[in-house]
């Protein structure tokens, strides 16, 4: 197992043991949904928020139409899915991917539940979509590539699967200066703040997969509470903590960490 494959197993198996077990990565269950932005829309999905992991509405601010075709990167239990379902209508069609089972078990039960049938769950990694090039209107995510450890890959990616003039827009997390320990630690990293890289080298990297008007909106620097929330759902603030993000205090974590991590929306489009 190479170190790609070794950080991506590590993930998976974080993600399953929180879906499954109720806390974890990316904020508690349920309160991330409420955190990152979402409104009434999400508030009849209540088991599709229940079930998310997110730093912000991908959906919030794009201008998806009916009949469009948006794919969604690391879709989990498939709340942005329904959403972009409601907006594409039953001329339209939503992909999702993701590489975790337990994931992509859920979200299908979700939609099923929703019968939202203009919805697909596939199986795959961000780093190599198993979507045909020049498919889609929108690519959108939330809180997924700061975890990839092949961003360049990832935004190729992107640009691969838009057609000309399909736009993207993901919430993410970017990060500067993080100690060493947060850099590289597993448990860190499969909390959305280890591989999270600067904004600058977010835009860079978009840049360099061909995309254009590229903008990052809607900032917003997580305080230490917040940050206790990304690191370990549901354990209280300066508690010794075990499982997803590993054994150390939680509080003085968040606290070093404080002004250093913020959610930001990042939009591109791809030339037409």
């Amino acid at each position: 197992m190479n170190e790609q494959e070794r950080i991506r197993d590590s993930v998976a198996t974080a993600y399953t043991k929180a879906v499954e077990q109720g806390a974890g990565c990316c904020g508690p269950k349920g309160v991330a949904a409420k955190l990152a932005g979402y409104g009434a829309e999400a508030g009849a999905l209540a088991q599709a928020q229940q079930d998310s992991f997110g730093c912000g509405n991908p959906l919030a601010f794009s201008q998806v139409h009916e009949g469009d075709t948006v794919l969604d990167l690391g879709s989990g239990a498939g709340l942005d899915l329904l959403l972009a379902a409601r907006k594409v209508g039953s001329e339209g069609r939503v992909i999702g991917v993701d590489m975790t089972d337990a994931m992509i078990e859920r979200a299908r039960a979700n939609v099923a539940r929703e019968g939202a049938g203009n919805v697909e769950v596939r199986k795959g990694i961000i780093e190599d979509l198993p979507v045909e090039s020049a498919s889609v209107d929108w690519v959108i995510s939330n809180c997924v590539i700061n975890l990839s450890p092949d961003k360049p890959r990832v935004f190729s990616q992107i640009a691969r699967v838009l057609k000309p003039g399909g736009r993207m827009l993901v919430s993410d997390i970017v990060a500067d200066e993080l100690p060493r320990w947060a850099r590289e630690s597993e448990a860190v990293h499969a909390s959305c703040v280890g591989g999270a890289i600067s904004q600058d080298a977010y835009v860079a990297g978009l840049r360099a997969a061909g995309l254009v008007d590229i903008e990052a909106r809607a900032g917003h620097t997580y305080d230490a509470a917040q940050l206790t929330d990304l690191l370990l759902s549901e354990t209280p603030e300066g508690a010794q903590a075990s499982g997803c993000c590993g054994t150390f205090a939680v509080g003085s974590a968040a606290r070093e960490l404080e002004g250093k991590v913020k959610s930001v929306s990042f939009y591109a489009r791809k030339p037409g």
